[in-house]
């Protein structure tokens, strides 16, 4: 089975030192979306949290030896899937961030992890269990 995505957009942003996790992050940037999705924003405010799925584009190729990883944080090392690592058989990232506003086809966001030119394959709600 082969599976294929193509971007809906690219991050944009200016932080050189992108926090590696969103959880931690206070950085800006934005999310500029191709104009053929642009009707598919009409209903994201600002205030609201979303969910970003993302393509590592600049993580190295993942090898059998990496399904183990020593996070830098940890002092152990631990499963590939329990952790966040960007090295991944299939490098895909996930982000929940702030939308500070949108102008056209463009989400400004806080709470980046994602390094400028990251490819956005999808934009979700954000929904909290209660």
């Amino acid at each position: 089975m082969k599976i294929e995505f193509e971007p809906i957009g690219f991050v944009k942003t200016e932080t050189e030192n992108v926090p590696r996790h969103w959880t931690i992050s206070d950085a800006e940037g934005s999310i500029v979306v191709d104009e053929q999705y642009k009707e598919g924003l009409r209903d994201i405010k600002a205030g609201q949290r979303i969910v970003v799925l993302f393509y590592f584009h600049q993580s190295p190729r993942f090898t059998p030896d990496l399904l183990v990883q020593k996070p830098r944080h940890r002092n152990e090392q631990l499963g590939v899937f329990s952790i966040c690592s960007p090295v991944r058989p299939n490098p895909l990232g996930m982000s929940v961030v702030e939308v500070l506003g949108i102008e056209g086809c463009i989400i400004h966001i806080k709470g980046l992890d994602m390094i400028d030119g990251t490819p956005v394959l999808d934009i979700k709600p954000y929904v909290e269990c209660e």
